[in-house]
């Protein structure tokens, strides 16, 4: 037990934590009060729709907290008590309502959270094709969808989706992904049966294949999904996250099952409108060129020699001719960036193809 001297400077400390509680909430709450002004100027009382979430903004303020930061939390963890902060800030403004590929306790759920904080109203969709179509109608603000896996590669139904939808690109997050196998099963030995989406299934297949050799294995539409089966059945394992496990109620059989340890994916934001520079950005879009030899190396030159760097090139065979490509090109820069619209300009006369996806911000969140 602590002593007389002890207890007395641990509770002249407790009087010195609660005095700067009270500062730091005082302080949050006075920049509610400004966050509720600036709702009150972009609609003008009310009299007019207005554009709340900005990501570029957004990202200037975090990039900001990370490089004051200079005391003993992380930076990271500062971001995001930040994030948090800012959440519950824009939800005075305006309800964001994102749509992601469901149901809760899918990676695409936790990515929602990760890039709009707890703040935000998840909305969930059946389907990645259901996403784009949900924001397209107005029924949410914006989308998020996975692109890119750093295992399994890229997301065809998102880059598909991308061809016909008029919607842009608004921002981009990673998320680590940590595979649970989750079931009610007692053991690995009562299985009979594992479901997950199919990237997971590539992702975890070394780990399946040395750990529940002859088991069945089932694609579906998401890990969120697979979990809700697994509630169901007993005899029946699903791959997904922690969170999926507390959520549906079910037993963390093993961790980390996936085959490499710095699994990452890739998400894009997706909405109506553009995104102003951030100081820190990307720029994507989809061409496609002649079938004749150095077309490509002519397009690519037109970033090359001005010094933009290309971040991310992917093909895909086009649905119209056949053994024709579509390329999906990231560079740094934004569109509005003088060099980088020079480019984009040249670039567009040199493809046969070509539709701009959107510059956006490079997110400060790892």
């Amino acid at each position: 037990m602590p002593n007389d001297l002890e207890m007395q400077q641990l509770n002249d400390i407790r009087q010195q934590i609660d005095q700067i509680d009270q500062q730091i909430q005082a302080l949050i709450s006075r920049r509610a009060e400004f966050a509720q002004k600036v709702a009150d100027i972009k609609t003008q009382g009310g009299q007019v729709e207005a554009i709340f979430y900005r990501p570029e903004r957004e990202a200037q303020v975090l990039r900001a907290v990370k490089q004051r930061n200079k005391g003993l939390i992380a930076d990271e963890d500062m971001a995001r008590l930040f994030r948090e902060i800012m959440s519950v800030c824009l939800a005075l403004e305006h309800q964001i309502k994102v749509a992601y590929l469901g149901p809760e306790g899918s990676y695409s759920h936790a990515c929602v959270i990760k890039q709009f904080g707890s703040s935000v109203h998840p909305y969930a969709v059946s389907s990645i094709q259901a996403v784009f179509q949900t924001v397209e109608q107005g029924d949410a603000n914006y989308g998020l969808v996975p692109v890119e896996n750093s295992t399994e590669g890229v997301v065809k139904q998102t880059q598909n989706a991308f061809i016909e939808s008029p919607l842009k690109v608004s921002g981009e997050v990673s998320l680590k992904i940590e595979h649970c196998l989750l079931s009610k099963a007692p053991s690995l030995d009562s299985i009979q049966k594992v479901v997950a989406h199919p990237q997971a299934l590539g992702q975890c297949e070394n780990w399946l294949k040395n750990n529940l050799p002859g088991v069945e294995l089932e694609a579906v539409d998401s890990n969120g999904l697979a979990a809700q089966m697994a509630q169901k059945e007993h005899t029946l394992a699903a791959i997904a996250s922690d969170q999926a496990a507390q959520l549906y109620q079910l037993d963390i059989l093993e961790t980390h099952i996936e085959d490499q340890k710095d699994n990452t994916t890739k998400f894009w934001v997706v909405g109506k409108e553009l995104t102003d520079p951030s100081g820190d950005d990307k720029t994507a879009m989809i061409l496609s060129m002649p079938n004749k030899a150095g077309a490509l190396l002519d397009v690519l030159s037109s970033f090359a020699k001005r010094d933009i760097s290309m971040t991310r090139i992917i093909s895909l065979p086009s649905n119209e001719t056949k053994w024709d490509y579509l390329f999906f090109v990231d560079v740094l820069g934004h569109q509005k960036d003088s060099l980088l619209a020079e480019a984009l300009k040249e670039v567009a006369s040199k493809t046969s193809f070509f539709k701009l996806l959107g510059s956006f911000p490079i997110s400060p969140l790892t």
